[in-house]
């Protein structure tokens, strides 16, 4: 059972994700609100919500910046977007301003109700068709992502490297230890040694600056 707020204009969508919620996690509480004035006020009211499930477009969100002023307010509280947008570096740069996932108005329900369990849990859920593509990715590259220095990718053993390129893809630990056949706990430690190998906080700047690795170049050595 989990309390949650879904925050978007459109009632029509908050009456399906209502219902994904409903369908996937029976007896949880639900709220809805249409703007970001008033989901700042529920979630002063509710500083025990679980999750918000927040629209880039509603009124007096300006973007990102909506997000930003919600995560100055309520920093416990797990905020993820969801959107129509398709853009990559808007995905990339929700998650860099504190959203614990992207999940976009597009997905299947079965998706959606996977990429909220897998945040409930305590993931970060990134959507894989928009983070395999290559949209976007030279500006950003140039301007706000360096890259990871050869040496520090050589450090890396190949299984790490594997376990990189499917955090990459946007893939969940579970998902990466039914690709690569090996234990969940071991995918685990793994992302636990890449981020220190890497020198990066969270998986997030680890796909943010990996994103764009030949990594056939490395798994050949």
């Amino acid at each position: 059972m989990y309390k949650i707020l879904i925050a978007d204009d459109h009632p029509l969508f908050r009456e399906a994700i209502h219902n994904v919620i409903s369908d996937g996690f029976p007896g949880s509480e639900v709220m809805e609100t249409a703007d970001l004035e008033s989901a700042l006020a529920l979630t002063q009211e509710h500083d025990d919500l679980d999750l918000i499930l927040l629209d880039l477009n509603m009124p007096g969100m300006h973007g990102l910046n909506g997000l930003i002023n919600l995560r100055n307010e309520s920093p416990t509280i797990p905020v993820v977007i969801v959107s129509a947008e398709q853009d990559k570096q808007i995905v990339l740069q929700a998650i860099t301003y504190g959203a614990v996932g992207f999940i976009t108005k597009s997905s299947p329900r079965l998706q959606m109700t996977e990429a909220i369990q897998q945040i409930l849990n305590g993931n970060v859920y990134l959507p894989p068709d928009i983070i395999r593509s290559q949209k976007n990715t030279g500006q950003r590259r140039m301007n706000d992502n360096p890259g990871f220095a050869p040496e520090l990718l050589q450090a890396l053993t190949r299984k790490q490297l594997l376990v990189l390129e499917r955090m990459t893809k946007g893939e969940s630990n579970k998902q990466i230890a039914y690709t690569l056949e090996i234990a969940e706990t071991t995918v685990k430690a793994h992302v636990s040694a890449i981020l220190r190998k890497l020198n990066v906080h969270n998986r997030v700047q680890a796909i943010l600056s990996a994103g764009d690795i030949d990594f056939g170049s490395y798994l050949r050595r």
